[in-house]
């Protein structure tokens, strides 16, 4: 199923992704407290805040990594609450890491195959959707290449269309942009608003608040596991809780 299917099937009322009140203990740590957004269909969305904000802990609670210890989260209107992370990549839920879990002895071409273990696709087809995909970040000439000689933004690059591979309707990005060369983030800015035009939608962390702020038309701003701002860049930047917290000085 395409995507444009994919969304097309989607009640239009609905947020794409929904987290509501959601908490995350680790003994007397609060690590997210009570946090609640919506992400609407075909958004960037940006989550910024200092190290230790939680933002991490709130991906791996929304992907199934760690179990909430209070709230929901709702995907197209379903409960997802809970559910494993490999349930919530076959629904659409698609997540990299802040350093790239690829396979770095394999192949580019091997690592983009690993997703499609066990799926009824022949492997010429999966041959031929993982070289649409690279062609698409510029990696298609590193085939046969070992991941391991990529570059650290290249890596991340792969991790994103290894998640394509299942047909991930919404991304969700923990510090694309960090040990990236600027040549790379372009080109990562680049292909994430074209994966918006075409319907696609993506929730990112991110400490590389220029390339946040211009990127995503919405910023969610975390601090102490709270949610303590969220609006347009332009709000959150002049928004002085966020100031003393977290930014410093104001983004035009």
């Amino acid at each position: 199923m395409t995507l444009k299917n994919q969304l097309t099937n989607t009640p239009f009322f609905l947020p794409l992704l929904k987290v509501d009140n959601v908490v995350k203990r680790f003994g007397g740590l609060i690590a997210v407290d009570n946090v609640s957004f919506a992400v609407n269909r075909g958004a960037i969305i940006g989550i910024i805040g200092p190290n230790g904000a939680g933002k991490t802990t709130l991906f791996n609670v929304i992907t199934g990594v760690l179990k909430p210890d209070g709230g929901r989260i709702f995907f197209k209107g379903r409960d997802i609450t809970g559910l494993p992370p490999h349930k919530l990549i076959n629904m659409g839920i698609g997540r990299t890491f802040q350093i790239p879990r690829i396979f770095r002895e394999m192949s580019v071409l091997e690592n983009m195959l690993v997703p499609m273990i066990g799926r009824k696709m022949k492997r010429e087809y999966a041959v031929e959707k993982a070289v649409t995909l690279l062609k698409m970040v510029n990696l298609h000439h590193l085939l046969d290449s070992p991941a391991i000689e990529l570059s650290v933004g290249q890596q991340k690059l792969l991790e994103i269309m290894m998640t394509l591979m299942l047909d991930a309707e919404v991304l969700l990005l923990d510090e694309p942009f960090s040990g990236v060369n600027p040549l790379i983030r372009d080109e990562m800015v680049e292909f994430l608003k074209n994966f918006k035009e075409k319907g696609g939608t993506v929730v990112l962390i991110s400490h590389d608040i220029p390339s946040t702020m211009k990127l995503c038309e919405k910023v969610l701003v975390m601090n102490q596991g709270k949610l303590i701002a969220e609006g347009t860049p332009m709000e959150v930047s002049k928004n002085p809780d966020v100031i003393e917290a977290y930014l410093g000085v104001q983004y035009d």
